[in-house]
């Protein structure tokens, strides 16, 4: 069971939307402690989440995805609705076209087995040296002026970065916050350098972490923490720390949501 807070940072929706959502029935949490009014949800919740979250982007009201929720609770049925709102967006609204290619990729997942269609895998991360930025943004696509700030405060003392430089993000904040994220950013280095304005150079202990290679949009981290989470669930592991994205191919390589290529990872610890 998760506390509000927790369930909030995995399925990348605020506290407040959680509420509302209690509020209105649509997804009411699993437990409240009777004595300290603490809300608690479970594994199997962050799955239902991940769903609202995807027919809201589709654009349809929280009252159309309550009604969708109650009568339509398999995939097949759900495919089948789905496939009637596309044919009557296509005809009725061109300006919809993006509306209407994710719900024919909504299609596609529902087809296959199961959503949890990502692999975990358990690796070693070596300890290393990063610069290291941390900073409260507006949003999160402002991540990337971290980046440029990062490079240019270093430029001066010519550092050198190891092969695989780790371009580390990581989100600080205890809830998922639609505004000012509190966000670090990290790049691997060799050799010593001097502190900057904004930069700092701190070494990073080695950790095991539990993996998941995601290819495309930054939509999908809600079902990749719910695939890690179930999988810790039935592991001998436990987790050890804040969870963080390693970019391969990130929005400075390429600006197709296809192409990207990023590493979402959760340091674990032997239960």
């Amino acid at each position: 069971m998760f506390r509000i807070g927790e369930f909030s940072k995995l399925s990348q929706v605020s506290v407040r939307m959680l509420r509302h959502y209690d509020k209105i029935d649509l997804l009411v949490p699993e437990k409240i402690d009777e004595f300290t009014g603490y809300r608690y949800y479970s594994v199997m919740q962050l799955i239902t989440i991940n769903r609202i979250q995807e027919l809201k982007r589709m654009g349809l009201s929280l009252n159309t995805i309550k009604e969708i929720l109650k009568n339509y609770s398999d995939d097949q049925s759900l495919k089948n609705y789905l496939k009637l709102k596309k044919s009557e967006i296509e005809e009725n609204m061109k300006e919809m076209q993006n509306q209407i290619c994710m719900i024919e990729n909504s299609i596609k997942r529902l087809e296959e087995e199961s959503i949890m269609k990502y692999n975990v895998n358990v690796k070693d991360m070596p300890a290393r040296k990063v610069a290291s930025l941390r900073m409260v943004i507006p949003s999160y696509p402002e991540e990337g002026k971290l980046w440029v700030m990062l490079r240019s405060e270093i430029a001066p003392q010519n550092p050198k970065f190891v092969s695989q430089s780790y371009r580390t993000a990581i989100y600080h904040d205890k809830e998922y916050k639609e505004d000012n994220p509190d966000v670090e950013i990290q790049m691997a280095v060799e050799g010593d350098y001097k502190d900057t304005e904004n930069v700092k150079f701190v070494d990073i202990d080695a950790m095991k972490v539990a993996s998941v290679m995601m290819k495309g949009g930054y939509e999908q981290i809600g079902e990749v923490n719910a695939t890690v989470v179930n999988w810790i669930e039935n592991s001998n592991y436990e987790f050890a720390g804040e969870m963080f994205s390693i970019y391969h191919v990130g929005p400075a390589e390429t600006d197709k949501d296809e192409e990207l290529v990023t590493e979402i990872c959760f340091p674990i610890k032997e239960r």
